[in-house]
């Protein structure tokens, strides 16, 4: 049987990091890379691996190119510290260890849970993130928003799938969408793409009724909602701080880079 590296981003996760290291702990190594958290998430994370590293948070898909050469073993896992792998998913993953393939990338599904419920709809339905694969065939490519992994190879998808505990509270949610608009709006800026009027006059409103009736948001009650509502936000607010970027003639957002800590 192959052997497996599972790869933890972290950034005061105080509150996750156990349980998400309870549920790898099958792993033939666990490297937990840390953000120098100001919290007690190494304290925590070195009672369940002798592998913790630290490096400078320099965006999500440059910290995992970082960590993967120094991962030990040809197979490798990329878990964040707000999921989990449940134990019929880490027997199927066991199952592509033993027979080292047939491929050589593997999607995983995810069931997300918000507030405390679970959402089955809201487009979050077909949720999946390509994460376990050999360590010398993938690498992430350098973008900020939803860095994608490039797998030189064969991908398949697992049947399984893992524990995804979305958001702590709506202030993690609000966090989130302000970091992701900044992001967007920096590699919009990049791109030479303009504020154009209509995209911040309609383009919100267009996302929040697709997430609502297309996508089904309205099945998930409330919370369907609040998740629609927040995509919308994100969007109006992502092409307002790639406006205010043009008037300051920055290729930078405006304002605070982090109002709650970065993700792995």
């Amino acid at each position: 049987m192959q052997k497996i590296s599972v790869l933890i981003p972290t950034y005061n996760e105080a509150a996750n990091i156990a349980d998400c290291l309870e549920s790898v702990r099958w792993a033939d190594q666990v490297m937990v890379v840390d953000s120098f958290s100001s919290d007690d998430t190494v304290n925590i994370a070195r009672r369940w691996t002798d592998c913790v590293l630290q490096h400078p948070y320099e965006g999500p898909a440059a910290q995992k190119n970082w960590a993967l050469p120094q991962a030990a073993h040809p197979w490798v896992l990329i878990v964040d510290a707000d999921e989990r792998i449940p134990e019929p998913l880490a027997q199927e993953i066991r199952q592509v260890l033993a027979q080292d393939g047939p491929c050589d990338g593997y999607w995983i599904r995810r069931r997300n849970l918000f507030l405390g419920r679970e959402i089955r709809a809201s487009g979050w339905q077909h949720d999946r993130v390509l994460r376990l694969f050999r360590r010398d065939r993938g690498r992430y490519q350098p973008q900020q928003v939803h860095e994608s992994l490039l797998v030189e190879g064969q991908v398949s998808t697992l049947r399984h799938p893992m524990l995804h505990h979305s958001y702590r509270d709506l202030h993690a949610q609000f966090a989130k969408t302000w970091r992701y608009s900044g992001w967007g709006a920096q590699e919009a800026r990049k791109q030479g793409r303009r504020p154009r009027w209509w995209r911040l006059a309609l383009e919100p409103g267009l996302v929040f009724w697709q997430g609502l009736l297309l996508r089904g948001g309205w099945r998930d009650g409330m919370h369907g909602l609040v998740i629609c509502g927040f995509r919308a936000v994100g969007v109006f607010t992502k092409y307002a701080r790639l406006w205010e970027m043009e008037l300051q003639g920055s290729q930078e957002p405006m304002g605070p880079r982090h109002l709650d800590p970065p993700e792995g």
